[in-house]
């Protein structure tokens, strides 16, 4: 007899589902059959009796199942500077926290990405993306301590290697020794796919390619950028057309605008994916539509900076991948994403669209099966399927924030944050009854405000 333990099977039911499928099929009370962390079944009423290898079963009356959240575009080192700079646009905070992020070293960051990611594993988030891209000399192994976080809190990670190589004296804003050269940069980034990418099925860790904005980073890496991370068969990211003034930059330097620049560089196309994507015009978002180019949207970041509305709902409507992204808690403090599913409908009723912008299905979608597929993934998550991973979130909506608004998902999408009774990262358990299961929240929480006066103390 074998002595491996038996594959184990969950069962959840009574409760309402919300599969973001393609049909976007909700079953008012139904059930989920887990089997060794993959979805064996999802349909309505009680699951099938009979099961064998149970190991739990879960009357999840009273609650909402979902997809896990997948946030698209993040900086977790900024959970150490949040709460500053509170009344800048992009350029002028930028301006204002280089000097300070300059500063930050290993120690610092693996407690800041602790932070970032339990923050948002207690709110539903099953897959997060990190763009770190600040490196400063002699500061220690930044992505190191970002993977290791990620591993410990339980939820899966892109990673993305971030680089910059233009500093203050090239025109930039950070300061020089917060860069790399170009080759640096290059060398860096292809051994971190070499080392730490796994592309297998259930990963839980990607590594994409990613520099950081046409403003820190020379025409030169982008471009080797590009050839890189296809030569190695990962993604890329950059931020892309977050402001007016972004847009004014890339006419003055490069004579073009941000969506023409990124395609000369190869910039555009189905492996990447860029964060805010406010100021586009009809070609531009064309352009992302005949490409597949992905888009984090980042509403709350968007309206912190006074960077604008993102125009989703034209997105949407050509084709172009979006999901929804935290973006760094130094411009968006709460570091979770349910906050994104509110605001992302109720920013973009702002706009032209008006109450036809976005639904609370659709809300839902951008953070579920959106996300996945910005990042590559949706063969594997963002949805409720069977042969899927099982990243489930099991939402109560039976209390006083929410028992008496009757649509279960515009409940979790317009109501006050629900409660997370269970959180299932390929069937194991991260979040119990509002409580990590992985890491200890209050030591993180300790040892994140250390880590963030030692950066105050070192800042100029």
């Amino acid at each position: 007899m074998s002595d491996q333990p038996a594959p184990r099977r969950l069962v959840i039911e009574n409760c309402a589902v919300a599969t973001v499928d393609a049909g976007n099929t909700r079953h008012e009370r139904g059930h989920l059959v887990i089997f060794d962390g993959v979805i064996e079944a999802v349909g309505p009423g009680p699951a099938p009796a009979g099961e064998t290898g149970e190991v739990r079963r879960v009357d999840a009356e009273g609650h909402l199942a979902t997809p896990g959240l997948i946030n698209t575009h993040h900086h977790f080192y900024q959970w150490l500077t949040r709460g500053m700079a509170t009344d800048h646009n992009l350029f002028d905070w930028l301006v204002a926290l280089y000097p300070v992020w300059a500063r930050i070293d290993e120690p610092m960051v693996g407690a800041a990405a602790r932070a970032s990611l339990a923050m948002m594993a207690r709110g539903g988030v099953t897959t997060a993306s990190d763009h770190h891209y600040i490196f400063p000399r002699g500061s220690g192994d930044l992505l190191g301590a970002t993977i290791t976080a990620g591993r410990e809190v339980g939820i899966r990670l892109t990673a993305t290697r971030g680089s910059m190589d233009r500093g203050e004296s090239d025109g930039g804003l950070p300061p020089d020794f917060a860069v790399e050269s170009t080759q640096e940069a290059l060398r860096a980034t292809e051994e971190a796919v070499d080392t730490h990418h796994d592309p297998s099925f259930g990963s839980m860790l990607h590594i994409a390619v990613a520099p950081c904005s046409p403003f820190t980073v020379s025409t030169e890496l982008m471009r080797e950028a590009a050839v890189l991370a296809r030569r190695k068969g990962v993604r890329l990211h950059t931020h892309g057309s977050e402001t007016v003034e972004e847009e004014r930059y890339c006419h003055e330097l490069f004579g073009m605008g941000p969506t023409e620049y990124f395609e000369t560089t190869g910039w555009l196309g189905e492996d990447v994916w860029m964060a805010h994507c406010v100021h586009m015009n009809d070609t531009d978002v064309a352009a992302f539509a005949r490409t597949g180019t992905g888009v984090a949207h980042c509403p709350s970041s968007n309206a912190r900076l006074a960077a604008g509305i993102a125009r989703v709902p034209d997105l949407l409507r050509a084709g172009v991948p979006v999901g929804l992204g935290v973006d760094g808690t130094a411009s968006n403090e709460t570091g979770e994403l349910h906050t994104e599913l509110r605001n992302a409908l109720l920013v973009n009723r702002l706009g032209p669209h008006r109450e036809k912008a976005l639904g609370v299905d659709d809300a839902l979608r951008l953070a579920t099966m959106g996300g996945a597929r910005v990042l590559g993934r949706d063969r594997e998550i963002g949805s409720l399927e069977p042969g899927k991973l099982a990243d489930v979130v099991l939402w109560r909506l039976d209390g006083l924030g929410h028992s008496t608004i009757a649509d279960p998902v515009a409940a979790l999408v317009l109501g006050p944050p629900a409660p997370i009774s269970l959180a299932l990262v390929g069937g194991e358990p991260v979040v119990e009854d509002g409580r990590l299961l992985t890491v200890d929240e209050d030591t993180i929480a300790r040892e994140a405000r250390t880590h963030s006066r030692r950066l105050a103390d070192a800042a100029p």
